[in-house]
């Protein structure tokens, strides 16, 4: 006796497999889309290299002007860069913004022109500027505003901040406490 299969297809029956299909879909879809977002580097979050250069710019000018950190800082070694060395400023924005494409996971990288105890150099690089934690915390802030003015997302601020304040002894390395 031979069997028969019914390959007839009810309409309800079609849309409960488009319905489950879809529903398969979508959810890898959505997987996939996570994972590409996961995937992603802080530097191709950031826009790349062109964008990091925007924000390093900005950045650079602010902390020129800024009070506590710039041309009328009461640290002498930092108000002399900013007013008798700025002839290095555009050099200067062009190391940080390898350094934010190299430590942000870019394409770009950054090699120091001071090197020290690391392989970014920021110890020899920023010694003789005695910069202390609270300088530092003033440039972290000003980085903060900086970020704020481009409209970084919350999540990409975060990392950034916290990309940069991974150096703070470094770059405090030269300072002596006064007293």
């Amino acid at each position: 006796m031979k069997a028969t299969v019914s390959t007839s297809l009810t309409r309800r029956s079609v849309v409960a497999g488009l319905a489950g299909a879809s529903t398969v879909i979508l959810a890898m879809n959505n997987a996939g889309a996570n994972q590409t977002k996961l995937e992603k580097s802080l530097y191709e979050r950031l826009g790349g290299v062109f964008a990091i250069a925007a924000v390093v710019d900005h950045f650079s000018d602010a902390v020129v002007k800024n009070p506590v950190v710039g041309q009328k800082s009461k640290n002498p070694q930092l108000r002399e860069w900013h007013t008798k060395n700025l002839e290095r400023l555009p050099g200067l924005k062009f190391m940080r913004t390898l350094w934010v494409c190299d430590v942000s996971g870019g394409p770009f990288k950054f090699v120091a022109t001071k090197p020290g105890t690391t392989s970014l150099g920021l110890e020899e690089a920023h010694r003789d500027l005695r910069i202390s934690p609270a300088e530092f915390d003033e440039v972290a802030a000003e980085l903060g505003r900086t970020l704020d003015h481009f409209k970084v997302p919350k999540a990409e601020k975060s990392e950034v901040l916290e990309a940069f304040a991974a150096h703070k002894d470094e770059v405090t390395a030269g300072y002596v406490k006064k007293g």
